[in-house]
């Protein structure tokens, strides 16, 4: 007879969730650590060339890169947990009491799915409070060389703008507005399609129609000599938006930061596909973790004595691998107009999720 209630053990719903849980974050761990032990030698180098850094600038990119590389690889983690656990319960044929007491195969996932959707919601979270900011961090500061730089919230950096003729790099930009600050600004004086002047500024800040730069630096092509000005007036006409405006990257920005950046470029006629893509990914990314149970299940189900469970794990793998290589490919097409970015950030999800249903139903319902 066949048990018709989603949940028809609470003993059983503990035990797999906990099989699950266990596996997923043991596997997160283990490739956290690796991963950081390999990014940590390629980038040690670079951070104790800098006069001053030592072991607390270590600890501090340590400390930036972890949040990062769990929200990268927590979706890679479910399906490799979720594999192993599937694996146990197929060998010590826990799966055919599971069926033999009359629960189906998606009676056997409701609970992995419920708990993966608390997952979701943690990552999300995770992700906007924790990650964007680190993300910022770290790429400002290794674009500067990981020099020390100011610790305030809304920075980007190594930001490009072309004004006129003449193209403009800011490796540090804070604040909005008429509180718009860029350090370490350069800025290429083209005529003629020829490069005439380049400017080095410390500091810029917007006054009136035009920009102050502080601690400049002019190099004269033409004249092939170097003067230096305290101050001087540069930039007439370029807005301050612009330079919030001409990199926005929804892995630094967080949802709702993104969302206003959206509308600004689209009040400005800026192209947004990039960014809208971004904007649905950072909820259909989380969401990822929800099919992990359902494309590994294949593993789950088939007698152990066949001698086809290695084959069945590798294919619950493959559809896994599958899924986040098709992501990958669709946020790109989505990132460069080819699709519409809901389309771009939705149509993976919803493609395996019906690639793992018809495998579980034709195979086991």
């Amino acid at each position: 007879m066949i048990n018709l209630h989603f949940f028809p053990s609470r003993r059983l719903a503990f035990y797999t969730v906990k099989l699950f849980l266990t596996r997923s974050i043991a596997v997160l761990i283990a490739l956290v650590l690796i991963l950081m032990t390999l990014d940590l030698l390629g980038e040690s180098g670079k951070i104790l060339a800098v006069p001053g850094n030592g072991d607390a600038e270590l600890w501090r990119y340590v400390s930036l890169r972890i949040p990062l590389l769990i929200s990268r690889f927590m979706p890679f983690s479910v399906l490799l947990g979720t594999l192993i656990a599937f694996t146990g319960l197929n060998q010590h044929s826990e799966v055919i009491a599971m069926k033999a007491a009359g629960m189906s195969a998606h009676q056997i996932l409701a609970p992995l799915i419920v708990a993966s959707i608390a997952i979701a919601a943690v990552a999300f979270a995770f992700n906007e409070t924790v990650v964007v900011k680190s993300a910022r961090a770290v790429n400002a500061w290794s674009d500067n060389d990981y020099r020390p730089i100011p610790e305030e919230s809304g920075l980007l950096s190594n930001v490009w703008v072309l004004a006129g003729n003449d193209f403009v790099r800011a490796r540090q930009v804070v604040g909005e507005g008429a509180a718009l600050r860029a350090s370490q600004v350069t800025i290429y004086d083209r005529e003629g399609g020829a490069l005439h002047r380049v400017i080095d500024a410390e500091r810029a800040m917007p006054r009136g129609s035009a920009w102050a730069l502080q601690g400049v630096r002019i190099y004269d092509s033409s004249r092939n000599l170097v003067e230096r000005h305290s101050q001087i007036r540069a930039l007439e006409g370029v807005e301050p938006q612009r330079f919030t405006l001409a990199r926005v990257d929804p892995d630094l920005l967080d949802f709702f930061m993104l969302r206003q950046r959206i509308a600004q470029l689209e009040e400005a006629g800026r192209p947004t596909d990039e960014a809208k893509a971004g904007l649905w990914h950072k909820i259909a990314s989380p969401l990822s973790t929800l099919l992990m149970p359902l494309l590994a299940a294949v593993a789950a189900f088939g007698l152990a004595r066949s001698g086809k469970v290695l084959l069945r794990a590798t294919l619950g793998m493959a559809l896994g691998f599958a899924y986040f290589v098709a992501d990958n490919f669709s946020l790109a097409m989505g990132n460069v107009g080819a699709y519409p970015p809901f389309l771009a950030a939705w149509a993976p999800f919803v493609l395996f999720f019906l690639i793992g249903e018809t495998v579980l139903i034709r195979s086991e319902e």
